[in-house]
């Protein structure tokens, strides 16, 4: 047991940078990318019917599941990060106890969540763009993976953040992971063998909620078993004995996290929004892009969220070298696969986009069209992979060093003063391709200032230790 510790600290404190780095990023990327495939396997096998009102459909419900994301943040990152600072300090008592508050914490936005998409569903389809043609798919899928599925969702990502912060990086992924692996079977199973002809979407929605939930448990028994190891609780007691000043330390960086994902899903809206004003069917190519564009995002995520319980521990523990060479390897890492997926959908574009829409339907002349403005869009919308990354990267910098405030203005600077603007200008200026290039303009002037923000907090901070 104490030798288990001892590795620990030491691949935090010691192991060579790109060693750390990639201990602690693989198994994130690979649970990214699976979790990613399972989220695509909705779209895939909806495709197979060939009808795009489906796949609108779940476009809309995308930025009501996406905030599942957001609310695990407020606790698995706030809590996560936190308990990756405490460790670097020896103060593995409190964060016990951070860590059980974390948890407990999980489980209660996501009954509040899930009530409140229960009692506003209609309303909040109908703002999404969901049209008289997609709200009984959209509505059927919404409250079976968001009102009945928001709890076993937004627990496993807080556990999952959890066991990778203390360095049980390979167990949250191997839970995350199971459930994308399990929905690859449980789709079609769903979808055409156990449902009805026409009732495809209800059949992915009760896949996905059934692998969530699997996963859900086996998080829940890692996360037991490594509290045996790690500074890592699930009891309720402990949680109530949190101090004042590490729950405000949890929530300075917990709410900006979330308020950053938050305010992405809310610029999503705004895609849907202004693509549905055009037609259902630039809203599912958009659909579709924003799907297949995860890739290179899911992978640099993936990155990032190895980097950050490195860069927190060495922060918290002074070794400012070691944390400067852990941002500045994740970085250049996150950047190249960012350029190699540019090549790839510039190339493959068509390809790409035509795998998740069959054209084998009542109506193909539907089916051709989504697709034709999916490559168009995937091909403009593709250019801002390098700069997301450097967005990705300096918000979890942020987070790992503490850092709430500069979390927010980021959020705040790279979204509602940045992106949101330059969508509707550019939409309402060149149309649908204005909205796709919205994304690669707003995230590029997003990364300036992101890379000056970075600059000047970590001077700041080796000026102060200095």
């Amino acid at each position: 047991m104490a030798s288990t510790k001892v590795n620990k600290q030491e691949l935090f404190a010691s192991v060579p940078v790109p060693k750390a780095l990639f201990t602690m990023a693989v198994p994130t990327i690979i649970s990214q990318v699976i979790n990613l495939i399972y989220n695509m396997v909705d779209a895939f096998f909806i495709g197979r019917t060939g009808n795009p009102y489906m796949m609108a459909a779940t476009s809309v419900t995308l930025t009501l599941i996406m905030m599942n994301v957001a609310l695990s943040n407020l606790f698995g990152i706030g809590g996560g990060s936190l308990v990756a600072r405490l460790m670097g300090v020896s103060k593995n008592e409190d964060a016990k106890k951070v860590s059980a508050f974390a948890f407990y914490g999980g489980i209660a936005i996501a009954v509040l969540y899930s009530a409140l998409i229960g009692i506003f569903m209609t309303p909040l389809l109908r703002f999404l763009g969901a049209s008289d043609a997609t709200i009984g798919y959209a509505s059927s899928y919404a409250l079976i993976v968001i009102v009945l599925g928001a709890l076993p969702s937004i627990v496993s990502l807080v556990a999952g953040h959890l066991l990778r912060n203390t360095g049980f990086s390979g167990q949250a992924s191997m839970g995350l992971s199971m459930g994308g692996i399990l929905n690859v079977f449980l789709d079609p199973l769903f979808m055409f063998v156990i449902m009805p002809k026409g009732q495809e979407v209800t059949g992915a929605a009760i896949a996905t909620t059934l692998s969530n939930t699997v996963s859900c448990l086996y998080l829940l028994y890692a996360l037991h078993k490594a509290s045996k190891e790690a500074p890592l609780s699930m009891r309720l007691s402990e949680a109530k004995a949190i101090s004042y000043a590490n729950i405000r330390a949890l929530f300075s960086v917990g709410i900006p996290s979330a308020l950053l994902t938050g305010l992405f899903d809310l610029a999503n809206i705004c895609v849907n929004i202004l693509a549905s004003g055009h037609n259902d069917l630039v809203l599912a190519g958009m659909g579709i892009v924003m799907k297949i564009e995860r890739v290179p995002n899911a992978i640099n995520l993936g990155i990032c969220q190895g980097m950050l319980p490195i860069v927190a521990f060495n922060y918290s523990g002074g070794n400012h070298k070691r944390m400067q060479e852990t941002i500045n390897t994740a970085r250049n890492t996150g950047l190249l696969v960012s350029f190699i997926c540019i090549l790839l959908f510039q190339l493959f574009a068509g390809n790409v986009t035509r795998f998740f829409l069959s054209t084998n339907s009542s109506d193909p002349a539907d089916a051709l069209a989504t697709i034709a403005y999916a490559s168009l869009f995937l091909r403009i919308r593709s250019f801002a992979s390098p700069v997301q990354m450097l967005n990705y990267h300096t918000s979890y910098c942020m987070q790992a060093m503490g850092k709430g405030k500069e979390t927010m203005l980021h959020a705040f600077v790279r979204e509602l003063l940045l992106y949101i603007p330059f969508m509707f200008i550019l939409d309402k200026i060149f149309g649908e391709t204005g909205l796709a290039a919205a994304l690669p303009v707003g995230e590029g002037c997003a990364a300036i200032f992101a890379l000056w923000l970075l600059t000047r907090t970590i001077r700041n901070t080796t000026n102060k230790t200095a």
